[in-house]
């Protein structure tokens, strides 16, 4: 049999380092632990009941359950249209510039199969979520790191990025707020960014999946809010985190409408679309669920605020994030020298909390870890009790010798 290892897209995928986290998660559960998990950004919480009444109702409705299509139903792009209209003052067409894809992580997987030829360059953010690269690597394409984070000039880092590069990268990829940095950003920002794309003749994609989980006043822009963004540029949008309807995996993408066409034909090929019930109950969702929303993004933060107080309480120096359902932590000083991968086995070893680690997510990661705020308040506390018994057990951590 032939050797899986010689698959071409399998051999130039990296080693997925979140997987051994996960693996010895599940191990010690399936051990008869108590886990308080808060690593992948998976929603505790149900879709709201007026939302999934309306999925019951077109459930019963037999003609539902035909073949969809794949760029979406015409409502569904439609109401996503109006969605831009009225939240961000963006006109879109929702023929042309709007598709419906199955989650962001599958829009932006199969943009990348739709607009990348082998050897073309994307710059992508360091650290970011796995997909944003990854998506590159299985396209065929090469990913062009840009650091990001404290002691990074974004745009310095840009040019830099473009002068190393053996070929003119293709495509800029952002993320915004920022999975897993939590970093935040301004309208002005976007500016710059078009600006740059045009100098360079880029594409920009960027995942919005975060922008209604905003705390102390900040609003996300969405970067189809600057002039001359939709000549070059497409958006991704998820309903997982804004309507906790993660396994519903519906998203969207929209912008440049020679981007969405493209998008559009390869999935021609490839799916039937979303089972159309789900469809018809996201379309109510954006239409009459605007304070949904505005609730869970409450709940998250409150929850950041009592893990960032609790954190920092038990000698763990952390910020509270602006936005996202993530808090960055960067590894407390005498356990850095484990490196990130380590220091959250130790966390489910010993603390049994599971967190990512931050090299995950590029190597510029390390050095953090991802909480996901996933778990309610007596389990945070939970948590926080026993990460403080951790850190404060012994004046160095394991596999340190004594000073």
């Amino acid at each position: 049999m032939t050797n899986p290892a010689e698959f071409y897209r399998i051999s130039r995928l990296p080693a997925y380092a979140l997987s051994q986290v996960v693996e010895l998660k599940h191990a010690a559960r399936r051990a008869g632990e108590d886990i308080v998990d808060m690593g992948m950004g998976n929603p505790d919480q149900p879709p709201p009941k007026q939302i999934l009444a309306q999925l019951h109702r077109a459930i019963d409705n037999a003609r539902n359950h035909r073949y969809s299509t794949s760029r979406g139903v015409y409502k569904l792009r439609l109401t996503i249209a109006d969605w831009y209209r009225r939240r961000y003052d963006v006109q879109l067409d929702p023929d042309s510039e709007t598709i419906v894809t199955i989650g962001a992580k599958e829009g932006i997987a199969h943009l990348m199969l739709a607009i990348l030829g082998p050897g073309d360059g994307v710059l992508v953010p360091d650290p970011t979520y796995p997909i944003h690269s990854y998506s590159v690597v299985i396209a065929g394409g090469d990913v062009v790191n840009v650091p990001i984070g404290p002691g990074h000039d974004f745009f310095a880092s840009l040019q830099q990025a473009v002068e190393r590069a053996p070929i003119a990268p293709r495509v800029l990829m952002l993320c915004f707020p920022s999975n897993p940095t939590t970093q935040v950003v301004d309208l002005e920002f976007f500016e710059k960014v078009i600006d740059f794309a045009a100098a360079h003749d880029m594409i920009v994609v960027h995942d919005l999946a975060y922008a209604d989980l905003c705390f102390d006043g900040y609003v996300a822009p969405s970067i189809l809010q600057v002039r001359g963004a939709q000549e070059r540029a497409v958006e991704v949008f998820s309903m997982s985190k804004s309507y906790n309807m993660p396994g519903w995996r519906i998203g969207f993408v929209v912008g440049n409408a020679q981007i969405i066409a493209a998008l559009t034909r390869i999935k021609g090929y490839l799916d039937y679309g979303i089972f159309q019930p789900l469809q018809i109950a996201a379309i109510h969702a954006l239409n009459e669920c605007d304070d949904v929303p505005r609730d869970i993004c409450e709940l998250y933060s409150q929850r950041r605020n009592w893990l960032c107080a609790g954190l920092n309480r038990a000698g763990w120096p952390v910020e509270p994030p602006r936005a996202t359902m993530f808090v960055w932590a960067p590894i407390p000083e005498r356990f850095r020298a484990l490196g990130s991968l380590e220091f959250s086995k130790l966390l489910l070893r010993e603390a049994k909390v599971a967190v990512s680690p931050g090299v995950g997510f590029g190597v510029h990661g390390e050095g953090y870890v991802r909480f996901a705020l996933i778990e309610n308040r007596h389990r945070i506390n939970q948590a926080i009790r026993s990460i403080k018994r951790v850190l404060h057990a012994q004046s160095t951590p394991p596999g340190e010798p004594e000073r």
